[in-house]
Order: structure tokens, then sequence, then C-alpha cells
């Protein structure tokens, strides 16, 4: 599936994009950096430019992978110019144009959903895109402020909800799936997941679904083991419910109760693209989430819920980002 992308800015955008997965990020770069933008050329050969350019622009799609560290990390569209397309935008001047140049975003041959069940902590370290992970079985008096803020800042999270919590919770849980926010499954009953018998874990999972669904409207496709404890038997349930296990790898650790400060300086000092960020509904990140919001955005990250962290869109770093509208890989 190739998707028509111009580029409305500078073709640098998309080197930085690409530093580690594109062997030719160097020469990219210098090529970029040696030349004016707008390149003349005569109409005869104009398409020959464009085809000599074009081996210096396209990025490769990156592949999902069983990291061995990370474990399941999802794939990277690539980009490939339209030559055709390209051409199109540009013969009526006769010139070589970068801001003109057409890009079809490539699949991966490799996705996500292609691997076995295993758990995610991070989406791919490419994507310029980091995740707010938000546990919730308790701390009903800062969820209304949380969302208030997440909305005053545009940003959409990934609530994991207890099935018990939601029972008892319904009003809360709606207010959560209204704002648009996506629901995933914490489990029930919150118990060491890890401990379980198969049929428990069973339980556990599809009574949350379940609830969630009656509660909100919304069908779960997450699940957020409590306290990140897991097996290879919960991953591998929660997959045959076509559910991705998901982890973190940045924790603001605010059931300690830090100053709003530490949990800004706990996210910042280890952020980096393709960011999983756990907290939960306390005082101390509601205090820290306008600050932390911004300090993210900052660091020229997009902020989005993980399901769109391990979608496969590559994404412009630094940039507009409607101009690149590569639509996702469904099976993932």
């Amino acid at each position: 599936m190739n998707l028509k992308v111009l580029t409305g800015m500078t073709i640098c955008v998309v080197a930085a994009v690409m530093t580690v997965s594109n062997p030719m990020t160097s020469q990219y770069v210098l090529s970029l950096k040696g030349k004016t933008v707008t390149v003349a050329a005569k109409p005869e050969k104009l398409e020959a430019v464009i085809k000599k350019e074009a081996e210096n622009l396209e990025v490769p799609p990156i592949d999902a992978k069983n990291d061995p560290v990370w474990k399941g990390t999802p794939g990277y569209n690539g980009l490939k110019v339209d030559i055709k397309s390209s051409y199109e935008k540009m013969k009526d001047e006769g010139i070589f144009d970068r801001e003109r140049i057409v890009f079809d975003q490539v699949s991966p041959d490799i996705h996500l959903s292609d691997l076995p069940p295993m758990p995610i902590y991070r989406g791919n370290p490419e994507k310029p895109m980091a995740s707010l992970i938000i546990n919730v079985a308790w701390g009903n008096e800062y969820i209304p402020d949380m969302l208030a803020t997440l909305k005053k800042h545009q940003v959409y999270a990934t609530f994991f909800l207890e099935g018990r919590w939601v029972k008892e919770n319904p009003e809360l849980a709606k207010m959560i799936a209204d704002s648009g926010h996506e629901i995933g499954n914490h489990s029930y009953s919150h118990p060491k997941m890890e401990t379980l018998t198969g049929e428990r874990i069973r339980e556990e999972i599809l009574k949350t679904n379940d609830i969630i669904e009656a509660t909100t409207g919304k069908r779960v496709k997450l699940f957020g083991p409590p306290s990140g404890g897991f097996n290879d038997e919960v991953v591998k349930i929660a997959g045959e419910y076509k559910m991705k296990t998901i982890l973190w790898s940045v924790d603001t650790i605010d059931w300690q109760k830090p100053a709003p400060s530490v949990i800004v300086e706990r996210v910042t000092s280890k952020l980096h693209k393709g960011a999983l960020i756990l907290m939960h509904p306390t005082a101390s990140t509601s205090s820290a989430l306008p600050a932390l919001i911004a300090a993210i955005k900052k660091d020229d990250l997009r902020i989005g819920t993980v399901s769109s962290l391990l979608k496969e869109e590559r994404i412009i770093e630094k940039g507009n980002n409607s101009l690149l509208k590569g639509k996702s890989n469904d099976k993932d």
C-alpha cells in the first residue's frame, strides 16, 4: 500500500527521522547541505534529474522484530520517490525543486502481527513519538483535572483500567472514553498475573474486557499487566484474544508521591523516540502533567495513544506532520 505524499518542507527533515536506520544517512545529509533547494534543469532532462536525486532521498522501511532487550518492536514505513508524480509537479516550470518531490510510504516486509505474541516496551526507536500510559485502579479525585490538562494541550493518552474499578466508577470510565482517550485492560482485580493459572488469567482478561465494553462501548485491544507482572502464558493468552501486552520504557514512579519537578526530571532524563511513559492518577502527576507535556513536545516528539505509536506510519520530525498522510498498515 503506497500513499503519495508531497513534502512541503525541506527534505532534511526526513533525514533526521532515519538517522540510525538508513546506511546512506551521511551521504543524504551531505547532498542536501551541499546543494541549493532549486536546481535548474531542461524540461527534457527533468525526469532524469529526479531519478538521480531519488537515489539519495529514499528511506528503506524497517521491519518489526523481536529485539533481544526490548522484545516486540513495531516496524516503520520507508519512503520512496514517486518519479512520475514528482515530474508532474515540476514539469510546468521545467526545474527540479526538492520541495515538490512526491513520496510514497513503503510498508515493511515484516509486521508486528507477523511475530508471535511478545511483550512490548516501546514503539519503533526511529519514530519521533511518545505515549502516556495511565494505569487506573484508584486516584479518582485526580482524573478530572488530568483529563482537563490533556484536553487543553490536545493530547490523547491510553488509560489502562482495572475492571473492578470500572464496575465501581462507571461514570469516570465513560468520562475518560468520551474524552477520546484509548482504553486498555489492566486486569479485573489487580493480581500478580504471573502467578495465576491459565483459567484465572483468562478470567481476569475477559471479565475486564466485558465490563469495559459494556460501560464505555469500547473494544479493548491492549493489556497492561498490573505492576508489569507477566510470564509467557500471560502474553500468549492475551494474544489469543488479539490483544498486545504493553509494558513501559520510562517510569514516573509517581506512586511514591514525589514532587512534580521530580516526575518531570525522571521522564525527561530517560525520554527517547518511541517511549512508553507509565503514570497513575496522583496529586504529583496531575500537577506535573502540564510541564511534562511541554517538555516532551520541546524534545520534538509527538504525543499519541499506544496504538498510534505502534503503527507503521512515518511522521516528519520537527515539521508539519500533516504533509505525510500515509495510512498505517491495519495488520498492526
